[in-house]
Formats: structure tokens, C-alpha cells, sequence
């Protein structure tokens, strides 16, 4: 489940062309806090991860199986 999180992220951010740097600061989150969301840091804070996914039109929710 974590890895559609962290290569959502990443396509997004490479089809908008943007670099880690750039998304980062246009989601209003630090550099660090972007990668280590990119790299699959297991404690993440859900707002900050929400803000990035907010530039891609998306947002963290729960999923009934």
C-alpha cells in the first residue's frame, strides 16, 4: 500500500516536471520531509503528506475493503 503512495508521488512530481525542490516548495513542505516521504519513511505526518498530494488533485482517505 505504501509503495502506490510513494510512486503516485513520484510520477506526479515528474510529469509536472518538477523537481524534489520545487514540489516541495510549492506544497509548502520541507525539503527533507519530501524525500523522506519519496524514500517510504514509515512516520509521516498525514496533513504534511496531504499538502504534497494536493498539488495532484488527490488526498489520503481511508478505503473500505
Amino acid at each position: 500500500m505504501e509503495q502506490d503512495l510513494i510512486q503516485f508521488v513520484k510520477f506526479m512530481r515528474k510529469q509536472h516536471q518538477l523537481t524534489q525542490v520545487e514540489c516541495a516548495r510549492k506544497a509548502g513542505v520541507g525539503l527533507m520531509f519530501l524525500r523522506d516521504l519519496e524514500q517510504g519513511k514509515k512516520s509521516l505526518r498525514m496533513d504534511k503528506v496531504n499538502q504534497v498530494l494536493q498539488l495532484f488533485g488527490a488526498k489520503l482517505g481511508v478505503i473500505k475493503k
